[in-house]
Protein backbone atom coordinates (compact mmCIF):
# COMPACT_ATOMS: atom_id res chain seq x y z
CA UNK A 1 0.00 0.00 0.00
CA UNK A 2 1.15 3.44 -0.73
CA UNK A 3 1.10 5.73 2.17
CA UNK A 4 -0.58 8.28 2.10
CA UNK A 5 0.99 11.42 2.91
CA UNK A 6 3.15 10.40 -0.32
CA UNK A 7 2.25 12.46 -3.90
CA UNK A 8 -0.17 10.62 -6.23
CA UNK A 9 2.79 9.88 -8.72
CA UNK A 10 4.13 7.26 -6.85
CA UNK A 11 0.37 4.97 -7.48
CA UNK A 12 1.43 2.01 -9.26
CA UNK A 13 -0.34 2.97 -12.24
CA UNK A 14 1.17 6.52 -12.71
CA UNK A 15 4.92 4.77 -11.64
CA UNK A 16 4.58 2.34 -14.58
CA UNK A 17 3.80 5.41 -17.18
CA UNK A 18 6.84 7.46 -15.84
CA UNK A 19 8.93 4.13 -16.03
CA UNK A 20 7.69 3.62 -19.68
CA UNK A 21 8.59 7.11 -20.52
CA UNK A 22 12.12 6.72 -19.07
CA UNK A 23 12.14 3.76 -21.58
CA UNK A 24 13.05 1.33 -18.47
CA UNK A 25 9.69 -0.83 -18.48
CA UNK A 26 8.15 -2.44 -21.55
CA UNK A 27 5.56 -4.93 -21.07
CA UNK A 28 5.92 -5.38 -17.02
CA UNK A 29 3.48 -3.04 -14.79
CA UNK A 30 4.54 -1.61 -11.16
CA UNK A 31 2.35 -3.91 -8.40
CA UNK A 32 3.17 -2.66 -5.44
CA UNK A 33 5.55 0.53 -3.55
CA UNK A 34 7.29 0.32 -0.35
CA UNK A 35 8.49 3.21 1.43
CA UNK A 36 12.46 2.01 2.67
CA UNK A 37 13.68 4.80 4.16
CA UNK A 38 12.64 8.38 4.70
CA UNK A 39 14.20 11.32 5.94
CA UNK A 40 14.67 15.11 5.99
CA UNK A 41 16.90 17.88 4.70
CA UNK A 42 17.06 20.94 5.27
CA UNK A 43 14.91 21.50 2.64
CA UNK A 44 13.57 18.54 1.06
CA UNK A 45 12.06 15.30 2.10
CA UNK A 46 13.67 12.17 0.47
CA UNK A 47 11.70 8.94 0.40
CA UNK A 48 13.65 5.71 -0.96
CA UNK A 49 10.77 4.01 -2.50
CA UNK A 50 11.53 -0.43 -3.18
CA UNK A 51 9.08 -1.74 -6.45
CA UNK A 52 7.59 -5.06 -7.40
CA UNK A 53 6.50 -5.78 -10.76
CA UNK A 54 4.21 -7.80 -12.63
CA UNK A 55 5.32 -9.02 -15.57
CA UNK A 56 8.10 -8.54 -17.58
CA UNK A 57 10.59 -6.05 -15.99
CA UNK A 58 14.08 -7.15 -16.72
CA UNK A 59 16.27 -3.99 -16.27
CA UNK A 60 13.51 -1.78 -14.44
CA UNK A 61 14.79 -0.46 -11.27
CA UNK A 62 14.13 -2.02 -7.80
CA UNK A 63 13.86 0.90 -6.55
CA UNK A 64 13.78 4.86 -7.06
CA UNK A 65 14.11 8.10 -4.44
CA UNK A 66 10.90 10.53 -4.06
CA UNK A 67 12.24 14.24 -3.36
CA UNK A 68 9.44 16.35 -1.80
CA UNK A 69 8.98 19.52 0.14
CA UNK A 70 10.15 19.23 3.74
CA UNK A 71 6.70 20.63 5.16
CA UNK A 72 8.72 22.74 7.71
CA UNK A 73 10.12 24.69 4.94
CA UNK A 74 7.68 24.71 2.47
CA UNK A 75 5.77 28.29 3.20
CA UNK A 76 9.65 30.28 4.23
CA UNK A 77 10.67 29.03 0.72
CA UNK A 78 8.29 29.76 -1.47
CA UNK A 79 10.42 29.02 -4.39
CA UNK A 80 12.00 26.17 -2.62
CA UNK A 81 12.27 23.12 -5.67
CA UNK A 82 11.40 25.04 -8.86
CA UNK A 83 14.34 25.53 -10.17
CA UNK A 84 15.46 21.78 -9.35
CA UNK A 85 12.45 20.36 -11.05
CA UNK A 86 13.14 22.95 -14.16
CA UNK A 87 16.67 21.82 -14.08
CA UNK A 88 15.93 17.81 -13.90
CA UNK A 89 12.24 18.29 -16.51
CA UNK A 90 14.27 20.70 -18.95
CA UNK A 91 18.27 20.41 -18.80
CA UNK A 92 19.13 17.08 -17.58
CA UNK A 93 17.40 15.70 -21.13
CA UNK A 94 20.00 17.78 -22.95
CA UNK A 95 22.81 16.68 -20.96
CA UNK A 96 25.41 13.57 -21.78
CA UNK A 97 24.25 10.53 -19.55
CA UNK A 98 26.37 10.13 -16.21
CA UNK A 99 26.67 13.26 -15.25
CA UNK A 100 23.55 13.67 -12.79
CA UNK A 101 20.88 11.15 -11.48
CA UNK A 102 18.48 10.29 -13.90
CA UNK A 103 14.84 11.72 -13.31
CA UNK A 104 11.89 9.78 -14.48
CA UNK A 105 9.23 12.50 -13.54
CA UNK A 106 9.49 15.78 -12.38
CA UNK A 107 6.44 18.65 -11.38
CA UNK A 108 6.15 21.80 -9.00
CA UNK A 109 2.88 22.84 -8.75
CA UNK A 110 2.19 27.37 -9.21
CA UNK A 111 -0.92 27.65 -7.13
CA UNK A 112 0.06 24.89 -4.08
CA UNK A 113 3.78 25.30 -4.27
CA UNK A 114 3.79 21.58 -4.06
CA UNK A 115 6.47 19.63 -6.08
CA UNK A 116 8.16 16.30 -6.58
CA UNK A 117 10.98 14.48 -7.97
CA UNK A 118 11.57 10.50 -9.33
CA UNK A 119 15.02 9.94 -9.57
CA UNK A 120 17.30 7.20 -10.14
CA UNK A 121 18.18 5.30 -7.42
CA UNK A 122 22.47 5.36 -6.37
CA UNK A 123 22.30 4.42 -3.11
CA UNK A 124 23.54 0.88 -3.20
CA UNK A 125 26.22 1.75 -6.05
CA UNK A 126 26.89 5.25 -4.29
CA UNK A 127 27.86 7.46 -1.72
CA UNK A 128 28.94 10.77 -0.58
CA UNK A 129 32.53 10.47 -0.26
CA UNK A 130 32.79 11.66 3.75
CA UNK A 131 30.53 12.83 6.85
CA UNK A 132 30.35 16.86 6.60
CA UNK A 133 32.66 18.60 7.57
CA UNK A 134 35.39 16.69 7.06
CA UNK A 135 36.49 17.02 3.26
CA UNK A 136 37.36 14.02 0.92
CA UNK A 137 40.55 12.45 -0.04
CA UNK A 138 42.82 13.92 -2.55
CA UNK A 139 41.62 10.95 -4.89
CA UNK A 140 38.03 11.81 -4.02
CA UNK A 141 38.41 15.29 -4.76
CA UNK A 142 40.16 14.63 -8.02
CA UNK A 143 37.09 12.92 -9.38
CA UNK A 144 35.32 15.48 -7.89
CA UNK A 145 36.10 18.31 -10.00
CA UNK A 146 37.04 16.59 -12.89
CA UNK A 147 33.06 15.74 -13.17
CA UNK A 148 32.20 19.16 -12.26
CA UNK A 149 34.45 20.39 -15.36
CA UNK A 150 33.02 17.60 -17.29
CA UNK A 151 29.11 19.04 -16.29
CA UNK A 152 30.62 22.94 -17.26
CA UNK A 153 31.66 21.97 -20.21
CA UNK A 154 28.26 20.80 -21.29
CA UNK A 155 26.97 24.01 -21.33
CA UNK A 156 29.91 26.48 -21.42
CA UNK A 157 28.79 28.76 -23.71
CA UNK A 158 26.10 27.13 -25.09
CA UNK A 159 23.53 29.08 -27.54
CA UNK A 160 20.38 27.65 -25.38
CA UNK A 161 21.78 30.02 -22.27
CA UNK A 162 19.85 32.95 -21.77
CA UNK A 163 17.43 31.93 -24.52
CA UNK A 164 15.63 28.51 -23.16
CA UNK A 165 18.35 27.84 -20.44
CA UNK A 166 17.89 30.40 -17.37
CA UNK A 167 17.67 33.94 -17.56
CA UNK A 168 20.61 37.05 -18.41
CA UNK A 169 19.81 39.24 -15.37
CA UNK A 170 20.42 42.48 -16.84
CA UNK A 171 22.85 45.56 -15.57
CA UNK A 172 20.05 46.76 -13.40
CA UNK A 173 19.05 43.72 -12.33
CA UNK A 174 22.62 43.04 -10.62
CA UNK A 175 22.85 46.73 -9.36
CA UNK A 176 19.27 45.79 -7.64
CA UNK A 177 20.85 42.61 -5.99
CA UNK A 178 23.85 44.66 -4.71
CA UNK A 179 21.41 47.00 -3.11
CA UNK A 180 19.65 44.61 -1.46
CA UNK A 181 23.15 42.73 -0.28
CA UNK A 182 24.47 46.18 0.72
CA UNK A 183 21.06 46.31 3.46
CA UNK A 184 22.16 42.88 4.60
CA UNK A 185 25.44 43.73 5.05
CA UNK A 186 24.69 46.89 6.73
CA UNK A 187 23.02 44.92 9.70
CA UNK A 188 25.29 42.24 9.47
CA UNK A 189 27.96 44.30 10.71
CA UNK A 190 26.20 45.92 13.05
CA UNK A 191 25.37 42.36 14.80
CA UNK A 192 29.00 41.23 14.21
CA UNK A 193 30.25 44.76 15.77
CA UNK A 194 34.01 44.51 16.88
CA UNK A 195 34.36 40.54 16.11
CA UNK A 196 34.35 41.63 12.09
CA UNK A 197 37.38 43.98 11.55
CA UNK A 198 37.63 46.97 10.35
CA UNK A 199 40.29 45.60 7.15
CA UNK A 200 37.49 43.13 6.65
CA UNK A 201 35.06 46.30 6.73
CA UNK A 202 37.04 47.86 3.99
CA UNK A 203 37.22 45.34 1.72
CA UNK A 204 33.35 44.94 2.00
CA UNK A 205 32.46 48.32 1.28
CA UNK A 206 34.66 48.51 -1.33
CA UNK A 207 33.45 45.86 -3.02
CA UNK A 208 30.10 47.25 -2.85
CA UNK A 209 31.19 50.57 -4.34
CA UNK A 210 33.16 48.72 -7.06
CA UNK A 211 30.75 45.87 -8.06
CA UNK A 212 29.48 47.44 -11.30
CA UNK A 213 32.67 46.94 -12.98
CA UNK A 214 33.64 44.10 -11.20
CA UNK A 215 30.39 42.35 -12.84
CA UNK A 216 31.43 43.33 -16.51
CA UNK A 217 33.12 40.13 -16.13
CA UNK A 218 29.49 38.17 -15.48
CA UNK A 219 27.99 40.94 -18.19
CA UNK A 220 30.80 39.78 -20.69
CA UNK A 221 28.55 36.67 -21.60
CA UNK A 222 31.72 34.86 -22.56
CA UNK A 223 32.85 31.17 -21.24
CA UNK A 224 30.07 30.94 -18.72
CA UNK A 225 28.18 27.80 -18.12
CA UNK A 226 25.44 26.96 -16.06
CA UNK A 227 27.10 26.84 -12.40
CA UNK A 228 25.42 24.61 -9.44
CA UNK A 229 25.59 27.25 -6.68
CA UNK A 230 25.78 25.17 -4.15
CA UNK A 231 28.63 23.03 -5.50
CA UNK A 232 30.29 21.67 -1.97
CA UNK A 233 31.84 17.93 -2.36
CA UNK A 234 28.95 16.50 -0.09
CA UNK A 235 26.48 17.76 -3.11
CA UNK A 236 28.68 14.80 -5.51
CA UNK A 237 27.61 10.86 -5.07
CA UNK A 238 31.28 8.66 -5.63
CA UNK A 239 31.18 5.01 -6.67
CA UNK A 240 31.62 2.59 -3.84
CA UNK A 241 34.86 0.83 -3.72
CA UNK A 242 34.61 -1.82 -6.51
CA UNK A 243 31.67 -0.12 -8.39
CA UNK A 244 32.88 1.12 -12.13
CA UNK A 245 30.37 3.87 -12.25
CA UNK A 246 31.00 7.66 -12.64
CA UNK A 247 30.85 10.68 -10.31
CA UNK A 248 27.43 11.86 -9.72
CA UNK A 249 26.11 15.81 -8.92
CA UNK A 250 22.59 16.26 -7.52
CA UNK A 251 20.88 18.83 -5.51
CA UNK A 252 20.13 21.92 -8.13
CA UNK A 253 18.17 24.30 -6.47
CA UNK A 254 20.67 27.01 -7.16
CA UNK A 255 21.65 26.25 -10.36
CA UNK A 256 22.34 29.50 -12.86
CA UNK A 257 23.94 31.01 -15.69
CA UNK A 258 27.06 32.09 -14.26
CA UNK A 259 31.03 32.15 -14.24
CA UNK A 260 31.85 28.56 -13.66
CA UNK A 261 34.80 29.47 -11.89
CA UNK A 262 32.06 30.36 -9.12
CA UNK A 263 31.56 26.83 -8.36
CA UNK A 264 35.10 26.24 -7.54
CA UNK A 265 35.48 29.07 -5.15
CA UNK A 266 32.58 27.82 -3.52
CA UNK A 267 33.51 24.44 -3.10
CA UNK A 268 37.23 25.72 -1.85
CA UNK A 269 37.74 28.69 -1.21
CA UNK A 270 34.28 28.48 1.47
CA UNK A 271 34.93 25.14 2.52
CA UNK A 272 38.16 24.44 3.33
CA UNK A 273 40.45 25.60 5.93
CA UNK A 274 44.14 27.15 4.54
CA UNK A 275 46.38 24.06 4.59
CA UNK A 276 44.05 21.55 2.67
CA UNK A 277 43.26 24.42 0.20
CA UNK A 278 46.65 25.54 -0.16
CA UNK A 279 47.54 21.72 -0.62
CA UNK A 280 45.35 21.12 -3.45
CA UNK A 281 43.82 24.38 -4.86
CA UNK A 282 46.75 24.87 -7.56
CA UNK A 283 46.42 21.21 -8.51
CA UNK A 284 43.31 21.24 -8.61
CA UNK A 285 42.87 24.24 -10.81
CA UNK A 286 45.17 22.36 -13.14
CA UNK A 287 43.27 19.21 -13.46
CA UNK A 288 39.65 21.18 -14.20
CA UNK A 289 41.68 22.67 -17.35
CA UNK A 290 42.62 19.85 -18.31
CA UNK A 291 39.38 18.04 -18.36
CA UNK A 292 37.79 21.27 -19.76
CA UNK A 293 40.25 21.21 -22.61
CA UNK A 294 39.48 17.25 -22.94
CA UNK A 295 35.89 17.89 -23.04
CA UNK A 296 36.33 19.82 -26.22
CA UNK A 297 36.83 23.67 -24.23
CA UNK A 298 38.84 26.09 -26.94
CA UNK A 299 39.98 29.63 -26.51
CA UNK A 300 39.93 29.37 -22.20
CA UNK A 301 43.43 29.55 -21.37
CA UNK A 302 45.02 28.54 -17.72
CA UNK A 303 45.63 32.33 -16.99
CA UNK A 304 41.75 33.08 -17.10
CA UNK A 305 40.80 30.53 -15.02
CA UNK A 306 43.29 32.18 -12.55
CA UNK A 307 41.73 35.14 -13.23
CA UNK A 308 38.30 34.37 -12.74
CA UNK A 309 38.80 32.17 -9.29
CA UNK A 310 40.23 35.06 -8.10
CA UNK A 311 37.64 37.02 -9.15
CA UNK A 312 35.12 34.21 -7.51
CA UNK A 313 36.80 34.03 -4.19
CA UNK A 314 36.41 37.93 -3.92
CA UNK A 315 32.72 37.53 -4.62
CA UNK A 316 32.47 34.63 -2.26
CA UNK A 317 32.35 36.75 0.92
CA UNK A 318 28.82 37.85 0.26
CA UNK A 319 27.84 34.30 0.71
CA UNK A 320 28.15 33.94 4.49
CA UNK A 321 26.32 37.50 4.31
CA UNK A 322 23.18 36.15 2.79
CA UNK A 323 23.54 33.10 5.08
CA UNK A 324 22.94 35.06 7.28
CA UNK A 325 20.01 37.28 6.11
CA UNK A 326 18.12 34.03 5.75
CA UNK A 327 18.64 32.08 8.69
CA UNK A 328 21.26 29.81 7.96
CA UNK A 329 23.03 28.80 11.46
CA UNK A 330 26.12 30.66 12.27
CA UNK A 331 27.84 27.12 12.65
CA UNK A 332 27.63 27.61 8.76
CA UNK A 333 28.33 31.23 7.99
CA UNK A 334 30.66 31.87 10.54
CA UNK A 335 33.29 29.25 9.70
CA UNK A 336 32.41 30.31 5.69
CA UNK A 337 33.33 33.55 6.89
CA UNK A 338 36.99 32.88 8.27
CA UNK A 339 37.51 29.89 5.26
CA UNK A 340 36.72 32.69 2.88
CA UNK A 341 38.66 35.85 4.07
CA UNK A 342 41.63 33.53 4.38
CA UNK A 343 41.50 32.44 0.70
CA UNK A 344 41.14 36.46 -0.13
CA UNK A 345 44.27 37.42 1.96
CA UNK A 346 45.97 34.54 0.19
CA UNK A 347 45.32 34.95 -3.34
CA UNK A 348 45.88 38.95 -3.21
CA UNK A 349 42.10 39.37 -4.32
CA UNK A 350 42.16 42.66 -2.26
CA UNK A 351 43.71 44.13 -5.61
CA UNK A 352 40.77 43.46 -7.92
CA UNK A 353 39.35 46.55 -5.93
Amino acid sequence: MTSPQLPAVVEPALLTAALRRGGVLDAGAVREVKVLHQRDTVVSHIVRLGLRYVGESAGAPQSLILKTPNAAFAKRLANGGRREVEYYTQLVPQMPAGLVPRCFDGHFDEDSLAWHLLLEDLTDSHEIATTWPVPPSREQTFAIVTTLARWHAAWWDHPSLGDTVGTWPSVEDSAQRMETFAGHYDRFADLLGDRLSEERRIIYRRLIDQSERLSQRYHSRRHLSITHGDAHVWNFLLPRAGVADTVRIFDFDLWSIDVPADDLAYMMAMHWYPERRQALERLLLNLYHDALIESGITGYTRGALDRDYRWAVLWQITRPVWQWSINIPPLIWWNNLERVFAAVDDLGCEELL
